[in-house]
């Protein structure tokens, strides 16, 4: 008995003497439970004034300025087509396009600028005067290009050339001969429009193309006539050889063409 007193003793007192892992982790438990509760202090005022060490074992934060959400305003105007001006080319004493923008805002379509030389402009027709006073004489209609225009020339085949201002879309000429060429040229600062197959026409009076329609009606007609006389004389021929081949077979079968003799 006395020796088992004696050994538990032994070991209580090794356990006091030697260090334990356990009472470690218990420290080191106690030491962050301890730091984890440690109240944390706002300072509002006062923060990085002179004096101000950071010795201290606070922590020290800055206030949250909550932030502010703009939102944003959308253009209603980005979203919509762009409005074209309302401009007609072919029609006559206009306001130029360029002068519509300016005042509307609109847009010119394909507008070339007065640095540049404009483009061809179209020409519509060649109509001869029949009436009044101008009797004789050809009207000239055209449609303006997608250009800066300041002026037209009306060119004729020979040498004659004409002008007309920028809002013209027409204009009156003398008399010519069928077949002659005409050609219109826009015209601005930066030179004038280079001739091409839409901008000119060559003249052919109405009646002419009236006698043009009837020689080929007349032509259409005699070479119907021809076609309908060639089917009827080879239908007509292959009739009589028909024909030809019946009477061949019919004479062949009737004994009084026979060649044969009698005693």
């Amino acid at each position: 008995m006395m020796s088992l007193c004696r050994n538990l003793a032994v070991l209580l007192l090794f356990l006091i003497a030697s260090p334990l892992p356990h009472s470690n982790l218990f420290t080191h438990a106690t030491s962050t439970t301890a730091r984890a509760t440690r109240p944390r202090i706002i300072f509002l005022t006062g923060i990085g004034s002179e004096g101000d060490n950071g010795d201290d074992d606070y922590d020290y934060e800055k206030p949250t300025v909550p932030t502010q959400v703009v939102k944003s305003v959308q253009n209603p105007l980005v979203h919509q087509a762009p409005k074209l001006c309302h401009y007609d080319f072919c029609l006559e004493n206009q306001e130029p396009c360029d002068q519509i923008s300016a005042k509307t805002g609109c847009l010119c379509p394909g507008v070339s600028g007065g640095d540049q030389p404009p483009h061809s402009p179209r020409i519509q027709e060649l109509v001869p005067i029949t009436r009044g006073g101008d009797r004789g004489k050809i009207e000239i209609r055209w449609c303006a290009p997608s250009s800066v225009v300041t002026g037209y020339k009306v060119v004729i085949e020979g040498g004659e050339v004409l002008e007309f201002e920028d809002v013209s879309r027409r204009g009156l000429v003398r008399s010519m001969e069928v077949g002659t060429n005409v050609c219109v040229e826009a015209v601005n600062g930066a030179g004038h429009s280079i001739p091409s197959d839409f901008s000119c026409m060559r003249y052919e009076h109405p009646e002419s193309s009236d006698h043009k329609l009837l020689a080929g009606i007349i032509g259409g007609g005699v070479a119907l006539l021809l076609v309908i006389i060639i089917a009827a004389v080879v239908l007509w021929k292959h009739q009589m050889r028909r024909k030809a081949k019946r009477d061949s077979a019919n004479g062949l079968g009737n004994p009084s063409y026979s060649t044969e003799g009698t005693l």
